[in-house]
């Protein structure tokens, strides 16, 4: 097999009575070796500027191939996931489902994702029976901040992806504290998902977004952003999004806010010459390690209808930062809790002043 082809069969032309999410996360089963088995139908898309493809297809892929695994009246409540190895977009990832346990009310599944025999990625399952909680429950709920509308006369952000998004601006942004601040915006899948594909659909379309925007959180709280570096060679991939051609680390779930190089925002002035030249802080690297998904309403919403989502973190340190992300939707209804945590490591002065 050539080492650039980036899926195992040829991929189709879209299904043009999908969403563009549902052909970006297509799966093909690998019946003929193992019922078990599945691989990316169409080319993984890897960012600009990141160093690998976008982490949230591959948390989707294996969360679509679990869902192939069990009744249609099981629902996911759960996935904890670790980025382990690079991946590449050049490389047809291959899923390995493993069927860890099924009772009565809970069926527990591991995915591992492999390229080349090596596992990149591994995730944790667990299924609830519709149901299964009984007719008397405890009930609470995280309210939904007031903010405002997403404006649907703005032009959308999407950078290549399957869903648009609205950012709004940093509640609590003039806080010297960065953990006092919350990243927030507007999320939804482009065009309508087809009835066909059901709430799994929705579920690994919400999956996907979940990783927008996630650990870099920890950059923006500190006012941190990026200053773009000179991207390779690019090639248009199967979804029209663009794939980058050299080898990447699937950890890098990398936006605009997932840096490889940046710069505080309050260093950027020119230094007058009467005093010092004021050393900028630069993040030196800003990797996910790890990603964990609690899915409150997994059948109660639509990923192609705007979900709010809140981000903050609470801690950094020790070369690593945590998130957390609440997602809504528009209604109000607290639909998934999400958390993450990152390598994020400052190039060190001495590198720095070098450049200066």
């Amino acid at each position: 097999m050539p080492s650039n082809r980036p899926t195992l069969v040829r991929p189709p032309h879209p299904d043009s009575s999908r969403a563009e999410i549902e052909n970006t996360l297509e799966l093909t089963q690998l019946n003929d070796i193992d019922p078990d088995l599945y691989t990316n139908t169409q080319p993984l898309w890897h960012p600009p500027g990141a160093r690998g493809v976008y982490g949230g297809a591959v948390i989707a892929q294996c969360l679509a191939a679990a869902m192939n695994t069990v009744p249609k009246n099981f629902s996911v409540h759960s996935m904890h996931c670790y980025f382990v190895l690079a991946g590449n977009a050049e490389i047809p990832v291959v899923y390995h489902v493993e069927h860890v346990r099924d009772g009565r009310s809970y069926i527990t599944r591991t995915v591992q994702a492999r390229q080349r025999a090596k596992v990149i990625f591994t995730t944790t399952m667990s299924f609830v029976r519709e149901g299964a909680g009984g007719k008397e429950l405890l009930e609470h709920a995280a309210e939904m901040p007031f903010v405002p509308e997403p404006d649907e006369t703005q032009p959308m952000e999407n950078g290549g992806t399957p869903f648009e998004s609205q950012r709004i601006d940093i509640y609590n942004n003039d806080s010297p504290k960065p953990q006092t601040k919350r990243t927030r915006q507007w999320l939804r899948a482009r065009g309508k998902i087809s009835p066909a594909g059901g709430h799994e659909a929705h579920l690994a379309a919400l999956a996907y977004m979940s990783d927008s925007y996630f650990i870099g959180t920890v950059s923006r709280v500190h006012k941190l952003w990026r200053i773009p570096k000179p991207l390779p060679r690019t090639a248009r991939n199967g979804n029209g999004g663009p794939s980058v051609t050299t080898s990447v680390k699937e950890e890098d779930t990398v936006d605009d806010e997932d840096v490889v190089s940046t710069l505080r925002a309050d260093d950027t002035s020119v230094a007058s010459a009467s005093r010092p030249k004021k050393v900028p802080k630069e993040v030196g690297m800003m990797v996910s390690l790890d990603h964990t998904i609690y899915f409150h309403n997994p059948r109660g919403f639509r990923a192609d209808e705007w979900i709010f989502t809140e981000n903050q973190s609470s801690w950094a340190g020790d070369g690593r930062g945590l998130v957390s992300q609440q997602m809504w939707s528009r209604d109000g209804k607290l639909i998934a809790s999400c958390v993450q945590e990152g390598l994020v490591r400052l190039k060190q002065q001495s590198e720095v002043s070098s450049k200066l």
